[in-house]
């Protein structure tokens, strides 16, 4: 097998993988699940400021 053809099956994994990690992180399943992460440093904040 040349490096070539090495090369271009090494891309094309490293392509679907890419692939699936963007549908899967905007999936509307996910959508909950990242609003609750993006939240986290504004409830931390809250908390150590009130007294």
């Amino acid at each position: 097998m040349s490096s070539g053809v090495l090369s271009g099956a090494a891309t094309a994994v490293l392509l679907v993988i890419f692939v699936a990690g963007w549908i899967w992180a905007w999936s509307s399943r996910r959508q909950q699940d990242f609003e609750a992460a993006a939240r986290l440093p504004l409830e931390d904040d809250a908390k150590e400021c009130s007294p």
